[in-house]
């Protein structure tokens, strides 16, 4: 699977993501990694989630599967078929296998990981052929932006931890 560049920043997908950063900001003021995820069929929006795993103590609580439980919920149907995932930063493993399952079919994502991406950067199980769902990946919607508040966040953790240490 070919995953595909979107860098239109005055697209519909823009506005999707800004809606994501928006969650990805309020994880970011949790203290959780600013990872925020919208969930959207036929340009309306089904759901909306951030990261909550240390706020819950629960490391099942990613922005994806939250966003995924509540959009199943809201249109009472575990198969979110015709459905885009907006996304501030690229799915981990365990979020990639409930895309597959929730059948969704377009994945937008702003900035990629490289030590736990797996939509193609470290690992690529959504785009793996021997699964029966693979959606269309896309990377690069607004990912300036979703990178600098990932990066952020993690030099301010970084500053913190160092004077801690002092």
């Amino acid at each position: 699977m070919q995953a595909h560049s979107v860098k239109d920043s005055n697209s519909i997908h823009s506005n999707f993501m800004t809606m994501a950063i928006n969650e990805a900001s309020k994880a970011y003021a949790l203290g959780e990694i600013p990872c925020g995820c919208v969930i959207v069929r036929n340009g309306i929006v089904l759901s909306s989630a951030h990261n909550t795993n240390r706020t819950d103590h629960d490391p099942t609580r990613h922005a994806e599967l939250a966003a995924i439980e509540k959009a199943s919920r809201s249109i009472q149907n575990e198969r979110l078929l015709e459905c885009d995932l907006y996304v501030t930063k690229e799915p981990c493993a365990m979020c990639a296998g409930a895309i597959i399952h929730a059948r969704i079919a377009r994945v937008f994502i702003g900035s990629g990981d490289e030590k736990y991406g797996a939509c193609g950067t470290k690992f690529d199980i959504l785009g793996n052929e021997g699964f029966n769902h693979r959606p269309e990946i896309y990377f690069g919607v607004m990912e300036d932006e979703c990178t600098a508040l990932i990066k952020r966040f993690f030099s301010e953790l970084r500053e913190q931890k160092k004077k801690a240490r002092k």
